[in-house]
């Protein structure tokens, strides 16, 4: 599940679980380097972040000095809803830039699916076709001949839904349940 929005990031789950890493970090790909931006800053501080070239806020902000009125993930799905040619110019830029770096992860790690989400899913094939269009030029056909990529069906709410699925697994999760049966919820604890 890759988040494409103000920020970049995914969530990798397999067999059910989703995989947070040793500390947590487990899925940050916004702030992998892409070839070609080593001048583009990051609010990470680091250069040529993915997150820095391809999020909605960086073009959003190219588009901006290009004197279009677009300030949020939201104006540039509607301009380029619109068929506004500079907007889906830097819409399937950002589309390759995204495909470069899951072309790596596909090699690495061989997903049967890669689900598209946040606020620029909601272009559809604008920003698809050029994901896919990388993935499947560089990744090799025995990793990809059963890929499915796509975008989910709760486009900018993706972020928010799985934040809520997380909570409630952990609210339900049997520690916590415990932790309630016994007496101390886990609000309690986490101040004890």
């Amino acid at each position: 599940m890759v988040k494409v929005s103000t920020g970049i990031g995914c969530g990798i789950i397999s067999h059910g679980t989703l995989h947070r890493g040793a500390d947590g970090a487990a899925g940050d790909i916004g702030h992998v380097r892409v070839a070609g931006a080593d001048e583009t800053i990051c609010e990470c501080g680091n250069h040529g972040c993915l997150e820095a070239v391809a999020s909605s806020r960086a073009i959003a902000s190219r588009l901006r000095a290009e004197g279009l009125p677009v300030r949020t993930a939201l104006d540039v799905v509607k301009l380029a809803q619109s068929g506004e040619p500079r907007v889906l110019r830097e819409v399937r830029a950002a589309g390759q830039r995204i495909g470069e770096v899951l072309a790596a992860l596909v090699i690495f790690y061989n997903p049967d699916t890669i689900l598209i989400g946040g606020g620029l899913a909601e272009l559809g094939n604008e920003l698809l076709a050029a994901i896919r269009g990388v993935i499947y030029e560089r990744a090799l056909p025995l990793a990809t001949r059963r890929l499915t990529i796509r975008a989910t069906s709760l486009g900018r709410l993706s972020g928010v839904s799985g934040a809520a699925v997380l909570a409630r697994q952990h609210a339900l999760s049997s520690q916590a349940v415990f932790r309630w049966v016994t007496g101390l919820s886990p609000l309690e604890e986490s101040f004890a």
